[in-house]
């Protein structure tokens, strides 16, 4: 029996990660191929070929993507583009949304764009509990001048943007802003500190010894670019 059962649990290691990797990618081919609809049905590869092929939507999709990109690269291309992001920006409704998520986009996409700048170790969601987030960013302005105003805080109190991701799907999780005092600066990369959230810490970065933490005592700065 204790044979059998480790023969089972040796199964489920090596049958589950290449089961979920095929289920997303089967998810992944199956949501680009839905791409082709918006081709005229003569130009549609299941009437040329007369049977569907797996996959042609992704091709479809990046040959989209680049031509797009070719094209906003051009004078000619980026004018077409400034006047569609203008005509976007005053549509009263549209302009909200997509004015939010240009932004968003901006930051993770461009060359020169670090959304995650670095790993930090911080109390949440209350003491004594803890969990990685990232770094985005620091509060200014308004925003800044009423954290500072909270009880407790004092007038030059700094104050980092934080970006606390779920697990196992980092793409989910919550914005917060924390004193700088309050975070801890990690030694591993944002790629390590991704790849420990996904897995549920179960992938220790550094190997099996916890890496060593250090107070931030001095501003973070993003890597250079």
């Amino acid at each position: 029996m204790p044979s059998l059962r480790k023969w089972l649990f040796s199964g489920l290691l090596v049958l589950v990660p290449l089961i979920i990797t095929l289920w997303v990618l089967e998810w992944v081919v199956s949501t680009l191929d839905q791409t082709l609809h918006i081709l005229p049905v003569s130009w549609q590869p299941d009437q040329i070929f007369g049977v569907h092929i797996p996959g042609l939507g992704v091709v479809f999709a990046l040959v989209v993507v680049l031509s797009i990109g070719a094209l906003a690269s051009n004078i000619i291309g980026n004018r077409l583009v400034n006047w569609w992001h203008a005509l976007l920006h005053r549509i009263p409704v549209v302009r909200s949304i997509y004015s939010g998520v240009k932004q968003v986009s901006d930051t993770l996409f461009s060359e020169k764009g670090n959304a995650f700048r670095q790993a930090l170790l911080v109390e949440w969601p209350h003491d004594g509990m803890w969990t990685i987030a990232f770094l985005t960013g620091s509060p200014a302005g308004d925003v800044l001048k009423h954290l500072r105003g909270m009880p407790g805080a004092g007038e030059h109190d700094e104050f980092l943007s934080v970006y606390v991701p779920t697990t196992p799907n980092p793409t989910g999780g919550y914005f917060v802003m924390l004193r700088k005092s309050a975070c801890i600066e990690l030694q591993m990369s944002v790629d390590e500190a991704l790849t420990h959230i996904v897995s549920m810490g179960v992938i220790v970065p550094g190997g099996p010894r916890n890496p060593q933490f250090r107070a931030v005592t001095s501003p973070v700065t993003p890597p250079a670019s």
